[in-house]
């Protein structure tokens, strides 16, 4: 089991700074917000590429891979009825898988709630063929890649579309390929009606990466939800993959959030380890 932060709420920070700091506090890696480093990562060259790969092996940390993927640019929707939208959203999605793959980064996460929700008049049937169209239309390019494509349970607070594990399980079924999974993300997990162990438990092999946070939007030991559960849930089940710090409150500052987070995480795996 590996501990990363995401990047995004080190706002303003260079991401090679993000990096090193990552490093200084014991970090295995950085999960990276594309919209950070550019609206379109079509525009990111593929010096600059190489340059944000070597950066992180330089400090000595990886590139998990991707999360947050369609806030920029604007207009897209996995599901829209609307061809032209559908299709521009796919095609940014394979550019993303190949964002992905050009930093040596292995899993993409993929929230995105307000470009998935189903809009009144449209028929549910045809929205969820449309997603399982455009992730299926996408999965020889993750194959390709080395990219594990990974769809993310919201809260119904955010979106209308896969709230639940279930849910997402039941398109990992639809997709049907083995580079299209799901995730974990704990403070989404709060909401369902059973444990998170049991979260976890259904996610099953299908599971592969974690986002911990507090439902009160912030770190992992900064509210009143219990990680060591989780944890010991994680390490039962073999799970080798990244557990990564998000967070949607970003006070009091990036450093205090990731430190403690971090330091938080280390105590209860040193503990299970002992």
């Amino acid at each position: 089991m590996k501990l990363a932060v995401c990047n995004e709420f080190f706002e303003g920070w260079k991401i090679e700074r993000v990096f090193d700091y990552a490093a200084q506090i014991g970090c295995d890696g950085v999960e990276i917000a594309p919209f950070t480093l550019a609206d379109s990562v079509k525009r990111i060259s593929a010096t600059r590429r190489r340059n944000i790969r070597l950066a992180a092996e330089k400090a000595g940390v990886e590139i998990v891979g991707l999360h947050w993927l369609l806030l920029k640019p604007a207009g897209l929707y996995i599901n829209h009825p609307d061809r032209k939208i559908w299709k521009r959203t796919q095609d940014y999605v394979k550019a993303l898988i190949d964002f992905c793959g050009d930093l040596g980064g292995e899993v993409m996460i993929h929230g995105s709630p307000q470009q998935r929700n189903i809009e009144k008049g449209w028929d549910d049937g045809d929205c969820w063929e449309r997603t399982v169209d455009l992730f299926a239309g996408c999965t020889d390019l993750m194959a390709k890649r080395g990219v594990t494509y990974c769809i993310e349970p919201l809260t119904t607070k955010e979106t209308n579309f896969i709230t639940s594990i279930g849910e997402a399980l039941k398109l990992v079924d639809a997709v049907g390929h083995p580079n299209f999974q799901t995730m974990v993300d704990c403070r989404s997990a709060d909401t369902e009606a059973k444990p998170h162990v049991d979260v976890i438990a259904e996610a099953g092999k299908a599971m592969r990466h974690v986002h911990v946070n507090d439902p009160n939007l912030r770190g992992p030991g900064f509210g009143d939800l219990e990680f060591t559960p989780i944890l010991r849930a994680l390490k039962d089940r073999t799970y080798t993959g990244y557990v990564s710090v998000e967070v949607f409150d970003f006070e009091p500052d990036p450093q205090t959030i990731a430190s403690r987070s971090i330091g938080y995480l280390r105590g209860i795996l040193d503990g299970l380890s002992g």
